[in-house]
């Protein structure tokens, strides 16, 4: 099941065109703020992004997807700018995203990303954070340096801001496995911040690299933040439904950590038997083992969850792209909402 994006036509260039790209021009921009610290942390950065094994010999591992560059330059593009001058504001973003996967790894206590341990299993947890916080710093050093001088404060603020709303987003999100059911309002709200503040500040600076006026950073922050809100949706579906060869988790993971996901939220609010059941598992902690898992997971398909989770990321979809008007909405913006929308479950 996907979202369907019909309504928009094909950008010239496809999503992973776009996104091969991006991670291309924030490549050396990255690999210089990384290597600037001091060892061991650079050396933990260059094991992090992939560049690298654990003792520092070069590696083939996997960078990420690069979907908030991509967008940092879309939007530059859309606002009529020369994406070069987007170059550092992309690499900082990407920066910030990889500062909260290194907590999030040690709050989460995930032993594996990419196929290979994390950092906090390799290095510990104190040494995890201590490289999270320094690339988190590198972020803020490589957009004064690189942003247009005129936006930079504006840039630096902006950037800032929605790295406090992200963490209060994972805040909440790390509240919810702990707290009695929340209602869908909740869970858009800790969304807003866990994962919509930085897509929407990833289009917001690429619209201010490119002079854009702040009307124009507005639409474009707002169709960032819409685009992670349904790209979260869509992740928290695959985190029940995915195909584990593709999404590289265990199908029902999310479950098994009683995390209250949108199908999970709209389930046990849904004033049914089936919602009914499934909040008495998660209040009982009886998800331990595959067929709790299957259970749960039938019943949140007959509380009618798997539709509703799919008709929930098509309405933000659609307010992604009915906050730009008709000026700014191009294909490469176009073509990187497909890529977040086409994912299957």
């Amino acid at each position: 099941m996907s979202v369907a994006l019909s309504r928009f036509p094909l950008g010239e260039q496809s999503g992973p065109q776009l996104l091969s790209g991006a991670r291309a021009a924030i490549g050396p921009v990255l690999r210089s703020a990384v290597d600037s610290l001091r060892e061991p942390l650079n050396r933990m950065g260059g094991y992090h992004f992939g560049w690298c094994d654990s003792a520092g010999m070069p590696a083939m591992g996997s960078t990420g997807k690069a979907l908030r560059p991509a967008l940092v330059f879309a939007a530059a593009v859309a606002c009529g700018g020369d994406p070069g001058q987007a170059r550092h504001a992309g690499a900082a973003v990407e920066l910030v995203h990889n500062f909260s996967l290194i907590h999030d790894d040690v709050m989460d206590r995930d032993e594996l990303r990419h196929g290979r341990a994390t950092v906090w299993r390799r290095w510990g947890e104190t040494n995890a954070i201590v490289l999270g916080d320094a690339i988190h710093a590198l972020a803020l050093a490589v957009l004064v340096d690189g942003v247009p001088d005129q936006v930079a404060a504006e840039a630096v603020m902006r950037l800032e801001i929605a790295t406090i709303n992200l963490c209060g987003g994972q805040y909440r999100d790390c509240a919810f496995e702990t707290s009695p059911p929340v209602d869908v309002t909740e869970y858009l709200a800790m969304v807003e911040g866990k994962t919509g503040a930085l897509l929407g500040v990833s289009c917001a600076l690429g619209a201010l690299c490119a002079g854009a006026d702040h009307a124009r950073v507005s639409q474009m922050y707002t169709f960032g933040c819409q685009l992670g809100v349904a790209f979260q949706i869509i992740d928290d579906a695959l985190g029940i439904w995915g195909d584990p060869q593709l999404t590289g988790k265990p199908a029902g993971n999310d479950l098994l950590r009683y995390k209250q996901t949108y199908p999970v939220v709209f389930a046990m609010t849904s004033n049914t038997e089936s919602g009914r059941s499934l909040a008495g598992m998660y209040a009982s902690l009886e998800l331990s083992e595959p067929a709790s898992v299957a259970q749960a997971t039938r019943l949140i398909e007959r509380t009618g969850g798997r539709t509703a989770t799919q008709h929930q990321a098509s309405h933000h979809i659609t307010a992604a792209f009915e906050a730009l008007p008709p000026d700014l909405l191009t294909g490469d913006l176009e073509a990187l909402a497909r890529l977040v929308t086409s994912r299957k479950w």
